[in-house]
């Protein structure tokens, strides 16, 4: 067993899926193929930058490598990146503030 939880080769065992539940992945494949894809609403670069944020907040770190190198390829900045991560946070600390107060209101109800 390893020393970490992640590892970039774990990416190679995608294929097992493909076997083991072939419906399930041949849907998830397609879909997941149009989050890169061009000629949409939102230009490649804002793609990226949402799948940045996406993935930080998910806490996948496969995500990241593969959305933040993407985001650079289509033009983004450091900056852009770090914007789009602090967004991420933004949003993750509120929503953990507003369900805060359900905390509160169950308290009150119990």
């Amino acid at each position: 067993m390893t020393d970490h939880y992640h590892s970039p080769d774990d990416l190679k065992r995608l294929p097992e899926f493909k076997e083991l539940a072939p419906q399930e992945f041949q849907a998830f494949a397609a879909f997941d193929g149009t989050i890169g894809r061009e000629g949409g609403a939102i230009d490649q670069l804002h793609r990226e930058l949402i799948a940045v944020a996406v993935a930080t907040s998910s806490q996948c770190p496969y995500c990241l490598e593969v959305h933040v190198t993407q985001a650079k390829k289509a033009g983004a900045s450091k900056a852009q990146i770090a914007e789009a991560v602090m967004v991420a946070a933004g949003l993750g600390a509120g929503a953990a503030v507003t369900h805060g107060t359900m905390a509160v209101r169950i308290f009150d109800e119990a």
